[in-house]
């Protein structure tokens, strides 16, 4: 097996073996399904009883009261208390800066009033209580924490409800100090589909939430598919991706770990790198070759390269934007020197990094912008996670007694276009008799 795929965009079959490689295998496995909608059903059925018999079997934890499993906030508090100065003011900084983006997202409510006194316009709310769900055990993802509270906080979401695995009682205090820092208002000690269930269908003592965000193991991803539609949620999110479109103007070193950085997230994670330099795409492929075993994660990332990685020679840039297009990444580090000029013409990419210094890296953890992505080609339709995932819009109509005459006719004529006389009643009644 190749280290990673070499493909031409001249070859014959280029597009063939492109799509091939994108391919991703998103059918469900249907042991999990199965045990997934059982567990569902049992929750919504017995609530509290049920969330602590799977917290028993799965996390290893006894509780007698799912009151028992709540996190106090005094624990939160010391466990960011307890972090090394250094640890801790990245977590604060990088939180000052997701914080600082997304208040630029916040919609406010407007409206406009016509000539005959007619106000229409919108009114904008915040969802009233979330969950965030955050993985646990040897998993530790601080700045999931902070890219999913922190949106929601500053949309003005009064109630954040924190879920996370503690396998064997362990608590991760890494995570504990970032939800004291995004401004988590409730967390407990439950995980799985189990803790999905428990945040949309509700419990005695957990109350049920509006909408379901963060990332999750196959389990928690199908509970969130079958719950949605009673709660929101954020996404399914398929493998890590990066597109990188170079002209060879970068250190080699560097794009091979951009490369690394999302190839080392699992096997099934992608890295492309598109470039018309053929002896540049030579000299990444050495570097890869080079610093790959100095990695701890090197079977991950080997793995991942060998089975969907893939070093590029296109004919120009233009036609790498084309491609770019075509993939829709979730990240798309553009390393070029007019990088911003060839950044008019991505329609679709989850977030864009601009210029030879901008690894994705930044993005995920203290740029500023959410590393909540579109995956799976859904960039050509969905967005980043934001402040609007978290607020709601209505319409706001308030019809002046001069605009019922002007706008009744019209609905009634409609109405009665489509067969519904009450409709055109409605709005006839409130028209002036001569």
């Amino acid at each position: 097996m190749p280290l990673i795929n070499r493909l031409d965009s001249r070859d014959a079959g280029f597009k063939t073996e492109l799509n091939r490689l994108l391919a991703f295998d998103a059918s469900q496995d249907e042991a999990i399904e199965r045990a997934t909608a059982g567990i569902l059903a049992d929750v919504r059925q017995r609530g509290d009883a049920a969330l602590l018999e799977y917290t028993r079997r799965f996390d290893r934890v006894q509780a007698g009261s799912v009151a028992e499993l709540e996190i106090p906030r005094s624990e939160w508090e010391a466990a960011l208390a307890a972090l090394p100065a250094k640890q801790r003011n990245a977590l604060e900084l990088a939180a000052d800066r997701v914080r600082a983006y997304h208040a630029h997202q916040r919609a406010e409510s407007w409206s406009y009033t016509e000539a005959d006194g007619t106000l229409l316009g919108q009114q904008i709310t915040a969802l009233d209580r979330v969950g965030l769900y955050v993985p646990g055990g040897k998993a530790a993802y601080p700045s999931s924490v902070l890219m999913n509270a922190i949106p929601a906080k500053v949309a003005g979401v009064p109630e954040v409800v924190m879920v996370t695995p503690t396998p064997d009682g362990a608590r991760n205090p890494i995570v504990l100090a970032a939800a004291a820092v995004a401004g988590v208002d409730r967390a407990y000690a439950i995980g799985g589909a189990q803790a999905v269930g428990a945040l949309a269908y509700g419990t005695a003592t957990i109350d049920a939430v509006d909408k379901i965000v963060g990332p999750g193991n196959a389990y928690v991803a199908a509970a969130k598919r079958r719950v949605f539609g009673t709660v929101g949620i954020d996404m399914i999110a398929g493998p890590s991706e990066i597109l990188i479109i170079c002209d060879g103007s970068t250190p080699a070193d560097w794009i091979a770990m951009d490369l690394f950085s999302q190839a080392e997230h699992d096997e099934l994670a992608q890295s492309i790198l598109l470039c018309p330099d053929a002896a540049y795409l030579d000299e990444v492929q050495a570097a890869i070759a080079r610093l790959l075993p100095t990695m701890p994660r090197h079977e991950i990332i080997r793995a991942s390269l060998a089975q969907r990685g893939v070093l590029a020679r296109v004919r120009d840039l233009d036609e790498a934007c084309e491609i770019a297009n075509h993939i829709a990444p979730e990240h798309l580090e553009i390393s070029t020197e007019d990088a911003a000029q060839l950044a008019t013409r991505i329609r679709h990419a989850g977030a864009i990094f601009l210029g030879r210094y901008s690894s994705e890296a930044l993005g995920d953890y203290c740029a500023g912008p959410n590393h909540v992505l579109p995956t799976s080609r859904t960039a050509r339709f969905s967005s980043p996670l934001g402040v609007y995932d978290f607020q709601k819009r209505s319409s706001l109509i308030q019809v002046s007694q001069a605009g019922a005459q002007a706008l009744g006719p019209i609905a009634a004529e409609l109405a009665y276009g489509e067969g519904l006389p009450a409709h055109a009643a409605s709005a006839e009644y409130r028209l002036e008799r001569p």
